[in-house]
């Protein structure tokens, strides 16, 4: 009996430690190809692979795969070994970044090492996308592809047809998941192609990277937020799209942290203690370690400034090095008294070694005013957050003051009156309780929560009125918008001290600035635009030259207009058939009546009319 009994506990146990193991397992494979065989190299696809690979991991993934530059077996193989990672995961994801292809309305991946010469390769060279859908199917909760490949594809235009009408389209084409709970992502929607950007990773990571892992953000939404920064930064070019549906309730690729209680410490001083170490530091090693255990956030973009002052400082060395080098071998080919081709050589070079230094002394200034810019900004950022953390201490310390000088009251009035309660004890207690009841929640007035309200709007770019502590719907409106940039969900219709806190929370504008027609935006104010000479402000917001604009006709022209106009009816008029002729007046030209011709009549003045002169 005694070893049934601890067989049966050693199950209970080693049930209780897998449970929690499997809940919620989640599990990525990231795949990034740039380094084509046969079509020129991409710049993004690697850098992308990387940074969303490190976003998984950030968030907790129990597996994260990353895969660079995969010919088609490895691409294959990296599929298959996944799909058995997804047999026991409640959500799977695989993100690919390279080059795709669409082929009669199917899509396909491109791995490293396809050439495609002919439209018939794509069968026999490249991945289907249906691939990866399979590879993720077993998962339990959720099945999300995500493709960054909707590039515009060399091999489309090199690749031969062996069918004149087998159409290949431009980007991907649409997909519409037959299984339940899956969803797929396109960088840039149905036949339209994407950006790589001007940076290190293309638009469409660094939004992904962004608003993907936030806690407790529903996927619908996040992908929401990507395609609003996606748009926002390509100029309108470029509209991220999601296929698939989802059931009713919020799936956040992270879960929500569990509510804090009590006074908990601001995760930013850490960081901004972190970020001003690595400042007196100054060094590439210090801000490398810092963007390492902070890649994202306010700082770490703090930080990216700092790096980028950092390389033009290097490459302004390096080219001053290089210009140096070249003046000493033009003065030495000089002293030699080599031929002149080679010193005109050696002087070119140093000519464009001079001229990269002074790139690079430019760019260095640039840098430098760009981190100096930044560090001011940072200083107000932190010097509000200081003043909003003092002014809601302050707050917390007035309402705990009162609520404890109510309760000193209420005691006082209730030891006054206990006679009175112990004879009429039921009334007495609903009075209590009414009392209790009736406490304010804050210390605020409903005009001055409003008002306050209003300039934290004002504050954040949301609100263009005053903050005259009128709840109006203009007021409303400007809430909405703070809900919408801000991933809020506060009720606009009321003025709410929460809503106030997270207005506090926001170091700097949150809602886009809006210029009226004939202005633009310059930082955090409309500027005025300014057209030079001969140019006005289109119906484009931008200036177009003036449409050059003829003198209307004076009365000098009036006779040679008629007769331009004679003339012209003359040549249009059809010719009579009696005699051919044209009779015209100021009321225009007819041909001559049949058996009439045209005759001279002398006038009194000594001018003569033609007339109409019928037999």
């Amino acid at each position: 009996m005694i070893p049934f009994r601890i067989i049966a506990l050693l199950i209970l146990a080693i049930g209780l430690a897998c449970g929690p193991a499997h809940a919620d397992r989640r599990v990525a494979l990231v795949i990034g190809n740039s380094a084509y065989k046969s079509a020129p190299k991409l710049g993004n696809p690697v850098n992308d692979a990387t940074l969303v690979g490190g976003m998984f991991k950030k968030a907790g993934f129990d597996s994260v795969d990353v895969r660079l530059d995969l010919s088609a077996s490895e691409m294959r193989r990296m599929l298959r070994e996944f799909a058995g990672r997804t047999r026991d995961a409640d959500m799977a994801v695989i993100y690919y970044a390279g080059h795709g292809i669409e082929l009669e309305g199917t899509n396909y991946l491109i791995p490293i090492d396809a050439t495609l010469e002919t439209d018939g390769d794509v069968l026999d060279e490249t991945i289907p996308v249906e691939r990866a859908l399979f590879a993720v199917e077993p998962a339990k909760q959720l099945r999300l592809i995500i493709l960054d490949a909707c590039r515009d594809n060399p091999f489309s235009k090199s690749m031969k047809r062996t069918l004149a009408s087998r159409a290949i389209g431009r980007g991907l084409a649409k997909v519409e998941p037959t299984s339940p709970n899956t969803m797929i992502a396109f960088a840039a929607k149905a036949g339209s192609t994407a950006s790589d950007g001007d940076s290190r990773n293309s638009p469409f990571a660094v939004a992904l990277v962004e608003h993907l892992p936030k806690p407790g953000l529903d996927l619908r939404k996040a992908f929401g937020f990507v395609r609003d920064d996606v748009l926002r930064s390509t100029g309108n070019k470029q509209e991220p799209f999601v296929y698939g549906s989802l059931g009713g309730d919020d799936v956040p690729l992270v879960s929500a942290k569990p509510a804090a209680t009590g006074p908990q410490a601001n995760p930013q001083d850490s960081i901004r203690r972190d970020y001003e170490l690595a400042l007196q530091l100054a060094t590439r090693d210090g801000w490398e370690a810092f963007l390492a255990q902070y890649p994202e956030g306010f700082y770490a973009n703090l930080a990216k400034g700092q790096m980028n002052k950092i390389a033009a400082e290097e490459t302004r060395a390096s080219a001053e090095q290089k210009a140096n080098a070249a003046e000493q071998q033009k003065a030495r080919l000089i002293a030699e008294r080599a031929q002149k081709a080679e010193q005109d050589k050696a002087a070119a070079a140093a000519k464009a070694a001079e001229e990269a230094r002074i790139a690079a002394e430019k760019q260095k200034q640039i840098e430098q005013a760009r981190t100096e810019a930044a560090e001011h900004q940072r200083k107000l950022a932190e010097a509000a957050a200081a003043k909003a953390q003092a002014e809601k201490q302050a707050a917390e310390k007035a309402k705990a003051e009162l609520a404890a000088k109510q309760a000193a009251e209420r005691a006082s009035a209730e030891a006054g009156a206990k006679p009175a309660a112990d004879r009429q004890l039921p009334q007495a207690g609903t009075e209590k309780v009414a009392a209790l009841s009736s406490a304010p929640a804050s210390t605020l007035s409903a005009a001055d929560l409003a008002k306050s309200l209003q300039s934290e709007l004002r504050r954040v770019g949301c609100l263009s009125a005053a903050a005259d502590g009128d709840w109006n719907a203009a007021t409303q409106r400007s809430l909405t918008l703070f809900n919408k940039y801000a991933g809020t969900q506060f009720d606009a219709k009321l003025a709410s001290v929460d809503a106030l806190d997270a207005l506090k929370a926001k170091p700097g504008r949150v809602c886009p600035l809006v210029c009226n027609f004939g202005f633009k935006a310059d930082g955090d104010q409309c500027a005025k635009i300014t057209c030079r000479a001969g140019y006005h402000v289109g119906d484009d917001n931008e200036c177009e030259k003036v449409p050059e604009r003829k003198p209307p006709p004076t009365a000098r022209d009036e006779p040679r207009r008629r007769d331009q106009d004679r003339k012209d009816a003359e040549s249009a008029a059809p010719k009579s058939q009696a005699s051919g002729q044209m009779i015209c007046n100021n009321a225009g030209c007819r041909p001559v009546a049949k058996g009439c011709r045209l005759g001279t009549t002398k006038l009194n003045i000594g001018s003569s009319v033609t007339t109409e002169v019928c037999n």
